[in-house]
This record gives C-alpha cells, sequence and structure tokens, in this order.
C-alpha cells in the first residue's frame, strides 16, 4: 500500500489489492462498533459491489479508495469517483467523493477531505461533490436529521459530526435528500381514494404486481420506464441494461413481488413503484457476516421472528406523458393497501428530493411524515 500524502502523524494510503479492500470494508466496524443504530453491511455483499470485473457499473467510472493510518491504527476512509455516465448526461465537470468515514478527529478528516479534492482536481474536474457510493443509482447523502433510529435498506447513517466535518471544510449544501415515515396509523386524505379511483378509470390503467416467472423481462420493462421516467431529476444518470440487470440480480434474493406495482395501459408499462422488505431490521444481527452463525441470526430474525415488519419505497417511476396525473397517488394508495397484508407495519419513502414538491404533497396526502433528512454537499476544486 503506497503512501499518497502524510500530514503530521497521519498518513494516507489508496487501496491496491484485496488486503487493502478488507480493511477499506471493515474500518466502519470499529467506528460503530457501539452505536446501537448502525447497521453493519454484508462483507461479502461489499467485497462483490467492488469487484471490477463483475459490476458493470465500473466500465463507465474511474474510482479509487484511500484509507488513514495513524501510528499503524486506520482511522479513516474514502472514495472518489469520477462518473463518465454522469458527466456527459449533465455537460458537467463534477467528481463524486464517498465512502466517507472516520474517527472524530477532524484533523483526519481534513487531510481525507484534502486528498479527494486534490485527486478530483488532478482529473480535470472542477468540483466536487457528496457523499456518493459511488453513484446517485447507489447510497447516498449524509444524515443531518434522524439520528435516533436505524437506516432502512439501501439508506446511508453516519455519526453527526461528520457534518459539522464538511462544513468546517468547506463543503456547502448543494441539496438535501428527504425520507418520509408512514404506518398503519397513518391517516390518509380521504378524498386521494375517490380521487385515485376516478384517475384509473379514466386513464385504462391496470395494476398488476411483479411477475417472478418472466423476472428478467420485468427487469428490462422497469428499466426502459426508469430511464425515461427520472431524466429530467437532479442527479439522475441512466442506468444501462447491465448495470440495471446487475442491481435487480442482487435484488432478487429479498425482492416480495406482491409489492411491487406495475401500471400498464393497453398491456404497456406506464409507470412503477418498487418497494422491498427493509433486510436492515435483520442484518443489525449479523455483524457483517453470513458464516459462521450470521446466517442463522437472519434466518432467525426474518423466518422464525418475524423481524423484518416494514419496508422501503425504493423509487417510484412514471413516463413523462402520465406525470401530474395523480398516479402517484395510485401507487402510494395500493402500497398502504397491501403492505400491512404482507405483514408490513410501517414504511419508508426515500430518497425524495427536497424540491419535489409534488411528491413530497402526494406523501403527506397519504399520512407520512418527514423523520429523516440527507444532505448532498459540493465546493469547487
Amino acid at each position: 500500500m503506497d503512501i499518497v500524502t502524510t500530514k503530521d502523524d497521519i498518513e494516507v494510503c489508496e487501496v491496491e489489492n484485496s488486503s487493502d479492500l478488507n480493511r477499506f470494508i471493515k474500518l466502519p466496524f470499529a467506528i460503530y462498533k457501539d452505536d446501537p443504530n448502525w447497521v453493519p453491511p454484508l462483507i461479502s455483499e461489499r467485497k462483490a459491489f467492488f469487484d471490477r470485473k463483475k459490476n458493470p457499473f465500473f466500465r463507465a467510472a474511474k474510482t479509487r479508495l484511500f484509507l488513514a493510518r495513524r501510528a499503524g491504527v486506520y482511522v479513516g476512509r474514502i472514495s472518489t469517483c469520477i462518473n463518465f455516465n454522469h458527466n456527459e448526461y449533465h455537460h458537467e465537470k463534477a467528481g463524486f467523493f464517498g465512502f466517507f468515514d472516520v474517527i472524530n478527529d477532524y484533523a483526519v478528516a481534513d487531510v481525507l477531505f484534502k486528498v479527494a479534492m486534490i485527486t478530483i482536481k488532478a482529473e480535470g474536474m472542477d468540483q466536487m461533490i457528496g457523499p456518493t457510493s459511488f453513484s446517485t443509482n447507489h447510497e447516498v447523502g449524509m444524515l443531518v436529521e434522524g439520528y435516533d433510529s436505524p437506516p432502512v435498506i439501501m439508506m446511508t447513517y453516519n455519526k453527526p459530526y461528520y457534518n459539522e466535518f464538511a462544513e468546517k471544510f468547506g463543503l456547502k449544501k448543494v441539496k438535501d435528500l428527504l425520507a418520509i415515515h408512514i404506518d398503519r396509523q397513518s391517516e390518509m386524505d380521504p378524498r386521494i381514494g375517490r380521487i385515485a379511483e376516478r384517475i384509473k378509470s379514466r386513464e385504462g390503467i391496470v395494476f398488476r404486481t411483479l411477475n417472478m416467472k418472466e423476472y428478467d423481462k420485468e427487469v428490462d420493462r422497469l428499466n426502459e420506464v426508469y430511464n425515461q421516467a427520472w431524466s429530467k431529476n437532479w442527479g439522475f444518470v441512466p442506468m444501462s441494461k447491465d448495470e440495471f440487470r446487475h442491481m435487480a440480480k442482487d435484488m432478487k434474493q429479498i425482492v416480495d413481488p406482491e409489492i411491487i406495482f406495475i401500471a400498464e395501459v393497453d398491456g404497456r408499462p406506464v409507470g412503477f413503484i418498487l418497494s422491498l422488505p427493509n433486510i436492515n431490521q435483520a442484518l443489525k444481527y449479523t455483524n457483517g457476516r453470513l458464516f459462521p452463525t450470521g446466517l442463522i441470526k437472519l434466518l432467525w430474525h426474518t423466518k422464525i421472528k418475524n423481524k423484518v415488519e416494514s419496508l422501503r419505497i425504493l423509487t417510484m417511476g412514471i413516463i413523462p406523458e402520465y406525470q401530474k396525473r395523480g398516479l402517484d397517488n395510485l401507487f402510494y394508495i395500493e402500497t398502504f393497501k397491501v403492505g400491512p397484508t404482507r405483514g408490513y407495519m410501517w414504511g419508508e419513502m426515500s430518497w425524495i428530493l427536497e424540491d419535489n414538491v409534488m411528491m413530497v404533497r402526494a406523501a403527506e396526502n397519504m399520512g407520512g411524515r418527514l423523520y429523516k433528512r440527507y444532505r448532498m454537499y459540493g465546493m469547487q476544486v
């Protein structure tokens, strides 16, 4: 592991081999070991994610991983990413930082941020944005509100001092991402149901659930809708068929097809809503490993004790010609209605852009309440 930079007694080294990667993945376990709300990632899943030969994301991105150590002890980490698809789509020269974790010492954070900034600038970029791990299609944002409960599946978690360090370094708010909580006690505006039924009848919309027997074909259909639906949203990066399939392959192990709804008009998909069981409620008991005891714990807390009683509404996509017709309310209603019958007592709608007024209003009309806020930071380099 070559030293990239040294400041006082802090060394920053680049990840170059499997041993380094193992240290990079496991570093948060030491930082969060006493935090009851932290959910450890599955180490095997993280290793697969970072596999450049298998993960198609890396075909259009240049990434680097860095570790900070002091007196032989690893005390922080950060990544950089030049996402060529993002920059081409948005006509930007943006570099992204992510996978930021650090002990409660600003000196370590400062040197990590500087290494990321210098690395991004050396690639010819003019701004640094983050955190993203690595893309807006993956985990994004730094938690700034809502530290009193664990994150749901594929959402981030961090210590409160991370935000202080980011702002002290000079990073400024770019955009806030909202997480809305909804449960069986949430009171839906009674007008929503009546309006939704009229919309369904007027537009000739037929709802169906995901067909697992045609999983690959279904994934391709959703990919097409997704890339159309989100094309004008902040931070959106189109997903290739291979990348979308790769992500869907991982999800297949936990997907509940009865809470994934596809809206069709004359047999053509015009929108979908994707919810996933909040497997984090079980993963928190595995300590990042499925073997030798993690698999037993996972089965115990899912199948036996039925700990997974929540879901995350991960994404909702509606093609442009059917947007602003109330289809979003229809999707929420179907999920709200069916969820409890599948054992899900509450859910999180995330993430929603703070300035996506229509989506926030739709969530509030369902009785949802804002309970977590994540922040994207940026600065010129």
